[in-house]
């Protein structure tokens, strides 16, 4: 078992901008001459950064023989890609038809306030993110969320609260 130096002792992380070319490079080299490679290349650098940082699109670019507006239009397009550095806790709540009729707009709505956040910007402090999702998959148990990739069907506000709460408690 390791141990890990003390807080006082450890070197300032860089930015994840700063450090993308020495976790970037193994990555390219992989996708670099594989046909159709973007996609699994950018879900690998979001893995390996939490996001897909401005500073890589060049690189990727250059790497796959694509324009750099080919490349950042596949990340604005998809919308599990983030060119930011994701909030700590992901709360998305279906707004399909489904959701809505069974009052997923005024869950929302509610969320917005407990959070601190509109939907689909993250809170200022970078804690939580309120995101819409088009149909999670649980229609006949509708409304439902997806709190940190967990499924949570038939929501109603109480319950989503108690999640929330139990979340930030999780985390003090």
């Amino acid at each position: 078992m390791s141990t890990l130096p003390s807080p006082a002792a450890a070197p300032a992380a860089p930015h994840p901008d700063q450090a993308a070319p020495d976790k970037l490079t193994p990555l390219l080299e992989r996708w670099r001459k594989v046909p159709g490679g973007l996609l699994p290349l950018l879900h690998e650098v979001q893995a390996a950064f939490g996001y897909v940082p401005s500073s890589t699109v060049p690189r990727i670019a250059r790497a796959l023989g694509l324009s750099r507006a080919e490349v950042h239009g596949v990340i604005s397009f998809y919308h599990d890609f983030r060119s930011q550095p994701p909030a700590q806790h992901r709360l998305r709540v279906c707004q399909a038809e489904s959701c809505q009729a069974m009052g997923s707009q005024a869950l929302t709505t509610a969320l917005e306030q407990r959070l601190g956040c509109k939907l689909d910007q993250p809170r200022a402090d970078g804690t939580w993110a309120l995101e819409s999702v088009y149909c999670l998959g649980l229609c006949a148990a509708s409304p439902a969320l997806m709190l940190d990739g967990q499924l949570h069907a038939r929501v109603g506000l109480e319950q989503a609260q108690a999640l929330i709460q139990h979340t930030e408690e999780q985390r003090a």
